[in-house]
């Protein structure tokens, strides 16, 4: 029989904060695993009293929620860490910005609330940009998606090939002028993401340019329509 000793059991976190933050420029093409190696690093750097987990390979308390897929620019990211101390929020968002690499900026900070992180963030507003579309194509494209009641589209996943209802998952798309799309979606399961949206409006209109530039402005607790402020 071996000796081995039963893991340190670690204190829970004093505080749990939660940020808000943007990849912009290069960050956009940062894919969710190397942003988390990045924050670890500016953690460290940082000297933020990250609090950790129990078990032999203890790790930092950090929790993510609905990431912004790699090569889509956001205004409202999010993360929550625990940390083994109370500390005051803004200082922490200095403290980071100081050492995050070129492309993150830390918005905002809060104590987290009841409710979880992930069921906070319900709903997000998105801009698509494209190029060089035929004027009126994805006026056209948006209405006759919108006259669908449902849209299924295929997208290749870690999983395999799964199929999306890409309409069931639009609150509002308008074209606001012929480059340029708004999106109001909501996060249901499987999580239909804007490039998703895009795939429908080609299905519809070969017209419609293959690429285009995502970025997420909004996230957070679906009100009356409206989203809301998951730090508030």
């Amino acid at each position: 029989m071996g000796n081995r000793q039963p893991p340190v059991q670690q204190a829970p976190p004093a505080q749990k904060l939660r940020l808000r933050y943007a990849k912009r420029g290069p960050g956009r093409f940062t894919s969710h695993r190397d942003f988390g190696r990045a924050l670890e690093r500016a953690l460290r750097r940082a000297e933020i009293p990250m609090a950790y987990s129990s078990g032999f390979n203890p790790h930092p308390r950090i929790s993510y929620a609905n990431a912004a897929p790699t090569s889509a620019a956001s205004e409202a990211e999010y993360v929550e860490l625990g940390l083994r101390e109370v500390c005051d929020p803004a200082k922490i968002v200095a403290a980071l910005n100081e050492v995050l690499p070129t492309g993150f900026v830390v918005l905002a900070a809060a104590d987290a609330v009841k409710a979880s992180l992930g069921d906070l963030l319900q709903a997000s507003d998105w801009v698509l940009k494209v190029a060089d579309a035929e004027p009126g194509v994805l006026a056209g494209a948006v209405a006759g998606l919108l006259a669908r009641d449902e849209f299924p589209v295929e997208r290749m996943t870690k999983n395999g090939l799964r199929s999306f209802d890409v309409r069931s998952a639009i609150i509002s798309l308008e074209a606001a002028d012929d480059e340029t799309l708004r999106l109001r979606s909501i996060h249901q399961t499987p999580l239909v993401r804007p490039d998703d949206v895009m795939t429908a409006l080609r299905m519809i209109d070969d017209r419609v340019p293959q690429q285009a530039l995502l970025t997420r402005l909004v996230q957070g607790p679906l009100r009356d329509g409206e989203i809301g402020d998951p730090l508030s």
